[in-house]
């Protein structure tokens, strides 16, 4: 894998190429015949046709790979699906050839096969069929050699994600199997206690601008691998499979553009297990996923404190549709690695329903991180119970605090119908001085409500038809 900053520095500069965000317009008018017939019919008077209008663009902006019609069965190179056979080798061959070829499936058949990591190549498709299982190891030492990645926001050399790729085009995750991390109790998710001395370390080699070649980490520093990740690679499809047990985030495409995630099924009960982590992506659409977590469900990040400044790429033009979200810190959450700026974020006709689900939509920041949120548009939601408040926005994230504070506004609710939740609003902006902007929440029903709304440091909060057990609401 190629490791050099100079290589690295022409991938940004190409993951950049053409990222001038859309402008795209906030929430009005009513919602578009298109969105009626998603939502059941419901429009609620909701102002949604912009907003869809807009979602609408960008899913069609967002390009797909395309693979010939070729497949290279990983039996063919060795692999045997008896569950203890290594296959690693197999898989890295059956890619290889894949590659050479000009592209095709990589078809992993009924079974299940062990694999340490998976390295996908420009035209690949690793495609799991009916029955199939990757079980991926469980020992550190098989995710060696370390890979250019990024931690929490920061870049790094680490331990290589279970399916990763680098500077590559065209590539695919598909099919109706399963991935496995076998992370538990004692295999990674254990390593949370002791990660701190590391990341501590990490960071300040971040703040001091230690190149990222000689930010080397691995064996003894307790920072796990993502499950699957992209890396500065465009046109990326995920589709079909059920994702387990990642040892940390699960999904986080980094500098990616043309992402497509649909269809997938997310669960994961232990430590930093984010369902889809978008990290400085241009083009994400994300459907019919589902999502049951150990932290937030969806977060939309771009980079962490000094060093997601000095990458500098935000995380645009992002749809999120048709999903289902139940356990999690979060359903659509932005941050708290967002100092790159996050924008143009539409997520539609979703529904939420867990008693540890801790918000609906969520926006965390600081003045240690920075950044920007504009235009996150969040509607047409049914949920049942909601174990915290449908909009929560924390300005003061984690307590820490710098010289760089948040810009958070244009950040909507409309159209939302809630049987309980832990209060509607909880805004708290980063200081008196540094408010939020605009907060709009609009066509909002919700039966019960076990909490009172609160905001605190907000410039300007729009409630509009907004009611909890028939009581209308105020800002």
């Amino acid at each position: 894998m190629p490791h050099q900053l100079t290589r690295r520095d022409l991938l940004r500069l190409a993951a950049m190429t053409g990222a001038g965000a859309l402008t795209l317009p906030a929430l009005t008018g009513p919602a578009s015949g298109a969105a009626r017939a998603a939502s059941g019919g419901r429009t609620g008077g909701a102002p949604t046709r912009a907003a869809d209008a807009a979602a609408d663009r960008i899913v069609a902006s967002v390009r797909r790979p395309r693979f010939p019609a070729r497949d290279f069965p990983v039996t063919d190179f060795g692999a045997k699906g008896d569950g203890a056979f290594d296959c690693t080798a197999a898989f890295r061959a059956a890619i290889g050839a894949a590659s050479r070829a000009g592209g095709g499936h990589v078809v992993v058949p009924a079974g299940s096969w062990a694999s340490a990591a998976i390295h996908l190549l420009s035209g690949v498709d690793l495609h799991l069929e009916p029955g199939s299982t990757i079980l991926f190891s469980q020992n550190p030492d098989d995710y060696y050699p370390l890979v250019f990645t990024r931690w929490q926001g920061i870049e790094l050399m680490n331990y290589s994600p279970f399916i990763y790729s680098y500077g590559q085009h065209d590539i695919a995750v598909t099919g109706s199997g399963t991935l496995n991390g076998q992370a538990d109790a004692n295999h990674w998710w254990n390593w949370k206690n002791l990660e701190t001395p590391a990341f501590d370390r990490l960071e300040a080699q971040a703040d001091a601008g230690v190149p990222v070649s000689q930010r080397v980490y691995g064996d003894g520093s307790y920072l796990p691998p993502q499950m699957i990740q992209p890396f500065a690679s465009d046109r990326v499809l995920l589709e079909g499979v059920t994702v387990i047990n990642s040892p940390f985030w699960h999904l986080n495409p980094n500098l990616c553009r043309d992402v497509t995630i649909s269809g997938l099924t997310i669960a994961s009960s232990g430590p930093n297990t984010d369902g889809c982590d978008p990290e400085s992506c241009d083009g994400v659409v994300v459907d019919h996923v589902t999502y049951n977590t150990g932290d937030d469900c969806m977060a939309i990040k771009s980079g962490r404190d000094t060093d997601g400044r000095r990458v500098g790429v935000p995380c645009q033009n992002v749809v999120i549709q048709h999903c289902d979200f139940a356990d999690g810190h979060g359903g659509i959450t932005i941050g708290s690695e967002m100092s790159g700026g996050v924008k143009n974020v539409y997520a539609r006709d979703l529904t939420m329903n867990s008693a540890n689900l801790q918000a609906g939509h969520r926006i965390k920041s600081n003045t240690l991180r920075g950044g920007y949120v504009q235009n996150t548009n969040v509607y047409r939601v049914t949920a049942g119970t909601i174990g915290g408040p449908l909009l929560l926005i924390q300005g003061n994230y984690s307590g820490q605090t710098g010289g760089f504070p948040p810009d958070l506004t244009g950040i909507t609710l409309a159209d939302w119908t809630v049987d309980q939740c832990a209060g509607v609003w909880s805004i708290v902006g980063a200081s008196a001085s540094d408010p939020v902007g605009t907060a709009t929440l609009a066509d909002i029903t919700v039966t019960t409500s076990t909490a009172a709304n609160s905001a605190q440091y907000i410039s300007n909060l729009v409630v509009k038809d907004v009611t909890v057990g028939g009581v209308e609401q105020t800002g």
